[in-house]
């Protein structure tokens, strides 16, 4: 069943356009975004990844017009997004953001957090929308609990939910699983998947967790330096990432210098060989190579093996845990790579 606040919306419809986006808050260096343009389509979720100082924050408040950029504008279903000069108060009503300090009333109860963005003229529909958007994001038996109560993550989810309650089309998150625990990580992931497919939510993340991007997003976005360097569906660039950074950011990547590559058997024209860890096939056949297991690490389904080749380190993932061992000797081969 649909929440009481669902909307009807066309699939491929743009919500947002961001054009030719420029904020610099030094001359000397990059230290905002730079000339970053990019769409995104009505219920979808967007996850800009990158690292510490990458710009993603600053482009996350300037969509939400609480940043003026130097440069280009930022439309909401065609209409410009207002900046802090712009209006009284900073922010569009269409929007809502969820920081990493929340912004709940600490010693009010769960449910007045949530309510309070609600009218008065209805009571009855006041109350029924409250526990539905609590009942969503599985904070029900929390109602009467104080916000000084919670831990991080059931704070998240009443931030959450308080945003959303007012007929939010656009929920902004800054790194919204930065203080939940790995156990409610999933789960908290998987409820802001459903209440978008289900309602239409179009929601913006940012964050320097890959994991997130992959598991939740649409679209992704890597951002470096205040440059995007990559948008594309998730699948499409974990697979074909255009940069050295990317495939590091997104997978961990093994990075080898050309003689290094060649060391083990590979053969490059260009300065840097990439792999992920996965892409190396453990099995004995014609181009092969013979690989010493320097460690194993146990990552429970499978291992993570450190394997060696004439003074070069590589990682290697085996499905089968405990096959080899520390020590042991292996034949591997680098079943797919990427030059850069």
């Amino acid at each position: 069943m649909l929440l009481a606040f669902c909307y009807l919306y066309a699939v491929s419809e743009i919500i947002i356009s961001v054009n030719n986006l420029t904020k610099q808050y030094l001359q000397t260096q990059n230290s905002g975004v730079n000339n970053i343009s990019f769409n995104i389509k009505q219920g979808d979720i967007v996850a800009i990844i990158g690292e510490s100082g990458s710009g993603k924050s600053t482009l996350l408040k300037t969509i939400y017009g609480l940043i003026k950029p130097d440069n280009g504008e930022v439309l909401l279903n065609g209409k410009k997004v207002k900046g802090p000069d712009e209006q009284l108060i900073p922010g569009n009503a269409e929007m809502k953001m969820v920081t990493q300090d929340f912004s709940l009333n600490i010693y009010a109860k769960v449910y007045d957090n949530i309510a309070s963005m609600l009218s008065n003229t209805d009571i009855a529909g006041k109350q029924q929308k409250t526990m539905q958007m609590m009942e969503h994001l599985h904070i029900t038996k929390l109602k009467d609990k104080k916000i000084i109560e919670l831990s991080g993550g059931e704070q998240q989810r009443v931030a959450i939910a308080k945003a959303l309650i007012s007929n939010t089309k656009v929920l902004l998150l800054d790194e919204p699983f930065s203080q939940v625990d790995s156990l409610l990580k999933n789960q908290l992931r998987a409820d802001i998947k459903r209440l978008a497919k289900e309602t239409g939510l179009t929601v913006i993340l940012v964050s320097h967790d890959p994991t997130d991007g992959l598991f939740l997003a649409d679209q992704l976005l890597i951002l470096k330096n205040g440059e995007l360097l990559q948008n594309d569906r998730p699948e499409n660039i974990y697979q074909n990432p255009s940069n050295l950074y990317t495939a590091q950011i997104l997978g961990n990547a093994v990075s080898l210098t050309r003689q290094e590559a060649e060391q083990i058997g590979v053969k490059t024209v260009k300065n840097m060989v990439v792999f992920y860890p996965e892409w190396v096939e453990l099995k004995s056949n014609w181009n092969s190579r013979r690989f010493e297991v320097k460690e194993v690490y146990y990552k429970g389904f499978y291992d993570e093996l450190l394997l060696e080749r004439n003074g070069v380190i590589i990682r290697a993932l085996q499905l089968n845990s405990g096959t080899h061992k520390k020590n042991d000797h292996v034949q591997a081969n680098i079943g797919r790579f990427l030059e850069f």
